[in-house]
């Protein structure tokens, strides 16, 4: 089967509609799919939901949908570094599920393994707790009850995220820091489209230096990419 396209708009062609549910990778602005991002902003496909770690910046990664009001809700553990979400949230124009950074991560990968639900500490007692079952296990010192909530696994219509390096079958290699929500975000797509910046001949790479295994994508573009740097900071210059 066919996995290489020749640009992002192919990749997507057929699969987008409003209303649909997209995972998308990329820990802040490393390793997000900022052609893909792209191609679904000329689309004008609308009332989208995304689950993806950060909602980008202003005039990058989702946050050019905000921009064009192509979102409809956000489920995300960080959305600090862009003022049009802000904007649009106190508004009331846009949904925002907030996850905790490692329950969103697990929530993926429990989608792209068929979990719908596991039990988790984390937000236990606090906001993010409510209106979600709780339950008691013995896992406490000495066997006591510890109370856990149950979150959901997320499973999306498609996935969009962003690799360092692919073969012609789709096996995945993320490089550093990007690998953090690439992985469990491309798993939990129906559909899994990867961005790369390099595609090599099957058979290449190392089997035990892929991350994510072709049987989980569908699509391949390769790119060439911006790679921002989130939050610059440098030392003063030293003087004689």
């Amino acid at each position: 089967m066919k996995k290489v396209y020749a640009n992002a708009a192919e990749a997507l062609d057929g699969l987008l509609h409003d209303g649909m549910f997209i995972a998308a990778g990329g820990f802040g602005l490393c390793g997000i799919p900022e052609l893909l991002l792209d191609a679904i902003k000329e689309s004008g496909v609308k009332d989208l939901t995304f689950a993806s770690n950060n909602a980008g910046v202003d005039d990058f990664g989702i946050g050019i949908l905000l921009q064009t009001r192509q979102v409809k809700k956000m489920i995300s553990s960080y959305v600090g570094e862009n003022a049009e979400f802000m904007r649009q949230y106190l508004s009331g124009e846009l949904e925002l599920e907030f996850n905790p950074q490692g329950t969103l991560a697990e929530r993926m990968r429990a989608g792209g393994a068929g979990i719908p639900g596991f039990y988790t500490k984390t937000g236990v007692g606090t906001v993010i707790a409510d209106g979600k079952e709780e339950k008691t296990f013995p896992t406490g010192p000495d066997g006591a009850d510890e109370a856990y909530i149950m979150e959901e696994g997320l499973f999306a219509d498609l996935a969009i995220v962003k690799a360092w390096k692919a073969d012609e079958t789709g096996n995945l290699v993320f490089r550093k820091t990007a690998r953090n929500f690439n992985a469990p975000a491309a798993t939990c797509g129906k559909i899994c489209v990867v961005e790369v910046e390099e595609i090599v001949p099957t058979g290449s790479l190392d089997p035990d230096t892929i991350h994510l295994p072709g049987i989980y994508v569908h699509r391949i573009i390769k790119g060439d990419h911006e790679k921002r740097i989130e939050q610059r900071t440098v030392r003063q210059k030293e003087t004689a």
